[in-house]
């Protein structure tokens, strides 16, 4: 049955896949690239990212050489730094042994740091034609609609048992047209939500789901484990034109990016006055700001925060603290998005927001 929608769907493909800045040509470094970058991360939010990186680091090589900090001050803003650090130690070792460019070969493109099933059979098929699937969370929702299957999507037994169907099904010669068909059917017309454009569908009439009503059912996917909630106290501590950055530690979440000092719990102002004199800083005003949340995968921060004011920092006993000014911290600290609420009341913009015009 699959076999059925091959062709209806390489057609449909051809008249109305999206003008994507990655798909210009088979480049396999910018098939690489911007695959990283869509993970956990919307196509539109990906665009300026992708240009601007691959302007910034047109080859392999120049990823491989590039300063961490620079580069994780690149990344800024589509989060999951694990993703650029595993980006570049790929880099290194494609430079060291394949001469800086991705080797047309799935089982060799799989054993890169960071380069899974998905992402290896993304750039084998679209780079290389070579006949793998390339099977993501838009490919599993479309198959599971089609087939009625009740398999959860979440476990790798359903996903391996997927990629071994589409394996015998896969168009030689136009196995790159065909995964790129299947996810975009899956992010403009089987989109999840309930609200899938059925009547758009070039493989409509192969959809057993649609047939029975039952297009909601599917995906079956186990539900998330519930964040875990942290209440922190965010602070702004400025000295004239200067603001007070730390580094995190190498390990753990937001692992080497910088930060404004910030603690567990929602500090009281006099709680915050206390914190403050610790550190051996002299404060002069303390204002309190807006409550700021930010979500990560596992985990929600409930953030409180204050502006501290305070006189010349020189007596701080805390040696982690790094008084920088606004453009710099703009320019060469690379800071996470979490703290973006924040930033924004010293007018330093992060991620996203620094190309954004100002209104």
């Amino acid at each position: 049955m699959l076999e059925n929608i091959i062709e209806p769907l390489l057609g449909w493909y051809e008249k109305n896949h999206r003008d994507l800045p990655w798909r210009a040509h088979r480049d396999p470094y910018h098939i690489w690239v911007s695959e990283i970058m869509l993970q956990q991360t919307r196509v539109e939010a990906v665009k300026p990212f992708f240009e601007r990186f691959t302007s910034t680091l047109p080859t392999v090589k120049d990823l491989a050489e590039y300063p961490q900090e620079k580069l994780l001050k690149l990344w800024e803003g589509l989060g999951y730094y694990n993703r650029v650090k595993n980006m570049q130690k790929a880099a290194v070792i494609l430079c060291e042994q394949y001469d800086g460019v991705l080797p047309a070969d799935y089982e060799a493109l799989k054993s890169l740091p960071g380069i899974g099933n998905y992402t290896a059979g993304a750039i084998a098929s679209i780079a290389y034609e070579i006949p793998v699937p390339a099977v993501d969370g838009n490919v599993l929702r479309v198959l599971a609609r089609i087939r009625m299957d009740d398999g959860d999507i979440m476990k790798q037994s359903v996903r391996s048992r997927v990629e071994k169907d589409l394996l015998a099904i896969m168009p030689k010669g136009r196995s790159g047209a065909f995964n790129q068909a299947l996810m975009e059917l899956g992010a403009i017309v089987c989109v999840p939500n309930g609200a899938p454009l059925c009547e758009k569908c070039p493989v409509k009439e192969e959809c057993l789901a649609r047939k029975t009503g039952t297009i909601e059912a599917y995906p079956v996917k186990e539900k998330k484990t519930r964040r875990r909630i942290e209440e922190r106290t965010v602070l702004l501590i400025l000295d004239g034109r200067h603001v007070a950055v730390r580094k995190r530690p190498e390990q753990g979440l937001l692992a080497g990016l910088y930060e404004f000092p910030n603690t567990e719990g929602r500090l009281t102002e006099d709680q915050v006055l206390s914190s403050v004199e610790e550190r051996g800083l002299m404060p002069l005003q303390i204002l309190p700001l807006p409550d700021a949340k930010h979500i990560f995968s596992h985990v929600e921060w409930h953030m409180t925060g204050y502006v501290v004011k305070i006189a010349e920092p020189e007596t701080a006993f805390d040696r982690e603290l790094i008084f920088v000014e606004t453009q710099e911290a703009q320019e060469h600290y690379p800071m996470p998005a979490a703290f973006a609420a924040y930033a924004s009341y010293m007018d330093l913009r992060l991620g996203q927001e620094k190309y954004q015009d100002k209104k």
